[in-house]
């Protein structure tokens, strides 16, 4: 076994995969099948058209259930990213004063989609094209971690494609969230630090060029994390630990490690920067202080009692949307790290892992506010970018274990599923069934109960568990076709909850949405360069304006303490109950305001008033119909 390579639970080096069984040493990302006939090179390029072709259905799948998507609905995050990487482009403000920073590390990767197109729906597209070229990517990357966990090249090929298809990856790809390429940041991440710890090192010799860009890679993608979102903190302390304890044990020469962390700081700095410039143009007034929620959560029995309540079940959520195959992994990354045995690079990555698994789960569930949803209490996608690495690991276990290691792994799976269902019971007690179900939360187990308007935890615990166990069975045949039969298992269940997830959560809502917001045809958008919401408009519907107003600086102000303001193009305003939309406007809309349109829904209540006369102004102003008469 090379040096830092996932052994699976005790060590076994049993059959319980049948062909998948790999019994020599580690191999690279081009090892080649046993007993291929035809010259190397050949091998090489059949491999390479593989991957390139796998990699390209992988994005079509993605494209596929993205098509009915035109605008955002997880909101407020998406809209978030959005106006970030708009702001990067030279585009309007958006104020989200009062709501949780967005990062502008992942919109770096959006500002492609603003210099393609010029329009809202065009550029979200454009955006969620992005998404599945850089998430197709967990493809190669899931084999090669399978590689590394000695799964043979064939397999290793076939269940990166299951877990290129995990509805952790696939279901987030098609909003605008940085749930579509942390899961790819991430296992590269793991992949060359991996590479970086188990290089061979002897004292006083020079680190070669490979193994530095391995140490550097791995930085700049945990300062990408960073920049991107509040998990990437996680990943970048844990990075530094890996570092000081690499030089610590000897592992590694200081001057490697130094660099390593120079391009870490570097990297981290200069996304600092770039998040601060982004504050006045989204934030002038402030955030809603997640940080401050944190501390007071991690200081108090009570706050503690929520954090570790609610990051259990994140922790649950993972067992169970994996049909068990993340509980798998997570027994035999902790029983890596906690056996007597287990190499030393072996065990603090096994270490890392772990600490990225708790510092995510209940990082998050401290700073959560409690919005009196039950994705309070069970939330799936934040550990999300975790996932794959823990079903591939689970997966290494069921092909590579002994049946007896395979038992153990497979019992404690189960025992820290039902542990965890058990807090999260304890604790969340009947607001699982009154506090608001949201469907958007609940991809996966809605599939598994088949119910997509309330949550049960105990039905979806006992089908998570059912199907772990046809994976266990399937496995336990140790018959030639066993893994093909457990990886054509997996990839049905996979697709079949991003498809039922697309078509029962995503496309509604968009519908919904665009019903409730859109008002391209009634306003001439195009040439509204500001408007002024009502922070008594609900918040979605306020951020869908932001969306479809794209040439248009967003301001916020109350109507109920303040006048709306007239230097702007466009004013949306709350809609009262039982008056009419021109009634709205506090004590009547000055002269030159006029209704463009109204709504009322289950979202909210408005009316949109826009400014004739700045509209029209001067010779060569727009053309168009509606309340301001004919231009």
């Amino acid at each position: 076994m090379s040096t830092g390579t996932m052994p699976p639970p005790g060590g076994g080096t049993g059959t319980g995969g049948g062909a998948a069984v790999t019994r020599g040493p580690l191999r690279g990302a081009g090892t080649l099948p046993e007993g291929a006939g035809a010259p190397a090179r050949a091998r090489r390029r059949r491999w390479v058209w593989l991957f390139l072709l796998g990699w390209l259905a992988q994005v079509a799948v993605r494209v596929w259930l993205a098509s009915g998507q035109t605008m955002p609905i997880a909101i407020p995050d998406e809209a978030g990213y959005l106006f970030a990487a708009r702001v990067m482009t030279g585009g309007a403000d958006a104020d989200l004063s009062y709501g949780t920073v967005y990062r502008g590390g992942y919109p770096l990767l959006l500002m492609p989609a603003y210099w393609l197109a010029d329009d809202p729906v065009t550029v979200y597209r454009c955006a969620l094209v992005i998404n599945a070229l850089v998430s197709a990517a967990m493809l190669p990357l899931a084999y090669l971690l399978l590689r590394a966990l000695r799964v043979r090249p064939r397999w290793s090929y076939v269940f990166g494609h299951v877990t290129a298809l995990l509805p952790g990856v696939v279901f987030y790809s098609e909003f605008v969230l940085t749930d579509a390429v942390l899961p790819v940041v991430l296992l590269g991440w793991l992949l060359l630090v991996h590479a970086w710890l188990k290089a061979p090192y002897t004292k006083g010799e020079r680190p070669s060029r490979r193994v530095a860009l391995y140490g550097v890679g791995a930085s700049l993608l945990v300062a990408f994390a960073y920049t991107s979102h509040t998990r990437g903190a996680i990943f970048l302390v844990v990075h530094g630990a890996l570092l000081a304890v690499a030089v610590a044990c000897r592992w590694r020469h200081w001057r490697g490690a130094a660099l390593a962390a120079l391009v870490a700081g570097a990297g981290t700095a200069a996304g600092t920067v770039l998040n601060h410039s982004l504050l006045p143009h989204l934030y002038p007034d402030g955030d809603n202080n997640l940080g401050g929620n944190l501390a007071r959560r991690l200081t108090t029995s009570g706050g503690l009692g929520w954090t570790l309540s609610l990051g259990t079940g994140q922790v649950w959520y993972q067992c169970v949307a994996t049909g068990g195959l993340a509980a798998v992994g997570l027994a035999a990354v902790g029983f890596a790290a906690a056996r007597r045995g287990t190499p030393g690079r072996l065990r603090a990555l096994a270490l890392a892992i772990l600490a990225i698994v708790a510092g995510i789960a209940f990082a998050t569930s401290g700073a959560l506010p409690d919005e009196y949803r039950v994705g309070n209490y069970v939330y799936g996608r934040y550990l999300a970018c975790v996932t794959p690495i823990l079903f591939a690991v689970g997966v290494a276990v069921l092909l590579r274990a002994s049946r007896r290691t395979l038992l153990s792994a497979v019992a404690a799976a189960v025992a820290v599923t039902v542990l965890a269902a058990s807090v999260v019971r304890w604790y969340a007690g009947d607001r699982l069934a009154r506090y608001t179900f949201t469907r958007y939360d609940f991809p996966e187990t809605s599939f598994l109960t088949w119910d997509w308007s309330s949550f049960r935890l105990w039905d979806a615990t006992l089908a998570g568990l059912v199907l772990l166990g046809l994976a266990v069975l399937t496995t336990l045949t140790r018959r030639r076709w066993g893994p093909l039969v457990l990886a054509g298992l997996l990839a049905t269940v996979a697709l079949a909850m991003s498809y039922t997830a697309t078509d029962r959560i995503a496309r509604p809502s968009v519908r919904s949405t665009t019903a409730y917001t859109d008002i391209r045809g009634s306003a001439d958008l195009e040439h509204t360069r500001s408007i002024a919401l009502d922070w008594n408009v609900p918040w979605t519907v306020r951020l869908s304006h932001y969306y479809w107003a794209w040439w248009g600086d967003g301001s916020l102000f109350n109507a109920r303490w303040t006048k709306p303001p007239q230097d702007v193009d466009m004013v949306v305003l709350h809609w009262p109950k039982r008056v009419p939309p021109e009634a709205s406007w506090p004590h009547g809309a000055p002269d030159g305001w006029k209704v463009v349109d109204s709504r009322r829904s289950p979202e909210g209540d408005w009316v949109a008033f826009v400014n004739c006369s700045a509209l029209g102004a001067g010779p060569g102003g727009p053309s168009f119909h509606g309340p301001c008469g004919d231009r």
